[in-house]
């Protein structure tokens, strides 16, 4: 017998319920929040979420902080650059 969630990966467990634009969000974060991610400190592809915020890169043992369902967000990489802008103005002076 074939597999039935070919298109819809790991939300077929929801059958036709709940609507398509909810199940592709469901799909998109647990494709994001269940994956590889980057280590910001080793730059390796071996991060993973061990739980709702936290990281942890499983080759350096660095263990971070970050956003729910990804390890930089948005807003993070907006205010890591600010900071690093503000400490190359201090630099100049």
């Amino acid at each position: 017998m074939a597999r039935r969630t070919k298109k819809v990966h790991s939300t077929g467990r929801f059958g036709v319920r709940y609507g398509a634009r909810l199940r592709k969000d469901v799909r998109r974060i647990e494709a994001t929040s269940k994956g590889l991610h980057r280590c910001p400190r080793c730059r390796l592809v071996a991060v993973k979420r061990k739980s709702v915020g936290i990281w942890e890169c499983r080759k350096c043992n660095y263990m971070f902080t970050g956003g729910a369902w990804e390890p930089i967000t948005d807003s993070g990489r907006r205010i890591n650059r600010t900071a690093r802008q503000i400490e190359e103005r201090k630099g100049e002076i």
